[in-house]
């Protein structure tokens, strides 16, 4: 029965984890990455799309992104989507294509990224306690059901604590990692 909490609230943050991956894949680096707007919603005929469905993007050069819709007729709801995101991007439509040129971070513009960055961080360490709270009401359910000792319970519940406090730390890791190389000049 333990192994099968522990297992199951393991696997939960795993996925909080990867889901904060992702989440950080969409902060610009100064670095010209498709994934940096991969996610935007695009008004495509009244219906928010995330552009990858929409369009191809491409990063040709270290500081420029090349979107290619699909459709012609949605270049301007893929400009007018990037002009609205908070990316600090201006794009530029020729008719075919919209090019998005990457400028140098800023200072500023550096400290306010690794403050989403931590921001995003902690919504993560919000995720896994989430998991390990869950986790620890049904250890108490199976110790009311007399499925589980009340030994068995207070080993499980120091077994989640390590596995919370082993991928909060990765999460720590992680948002370090991806701080340093937003302030790298």
């Amino acid at each position: 029965m333990l192994d099968d909490v522990k297992a199951d609230a393991e696997n939960k943050m795993k996925k909080s984890v990867e889901a904060f991956k992702r989440e950080l894949v969409g902060i610009r680096t100064g670095r010209a990455s498709p994934a940096l707007v991969e996610s935007l919603k695009v008004d495509y005929y009244g219906v928010p799309t995330p552009l990858q469905q929409i369009a191809t993007v491409s990063a040709p050069e270290a500081r420029l992104l090349v979107i290619k819709p699909f459709d012609q007729s949605s270049l301007s709801a893929i400009e007018k989507a990037i002009l609205k995101s908070d990316l600090g991007l201006t794009p530029m439509n020729d008719g075919k294509l919209v090019r998005l040129p990457i400028p140098a971070l800023t200072e500023e513009r550096r400290r306010e990224l690794t403050r989403v960055v931590r921001k995003q961080a902690e919504e993560a360490h919000v995720a896994i306690r989430n998991v390990r709270r869950d986790a620890l009401k049904d250890l108490e359910e199976l110790e009311e059901e007399k499925m589980i000792s009340e030994d068995q319970h207070f080993r499980g519940k120091d077994m989640l604590q390590e596995l919370t406090d082993k991928y909060i730390a990765l999460i720590d890791q992680i948002a370090k990692t991806k701080e340093a190389e937003i302030m790298e000049v």
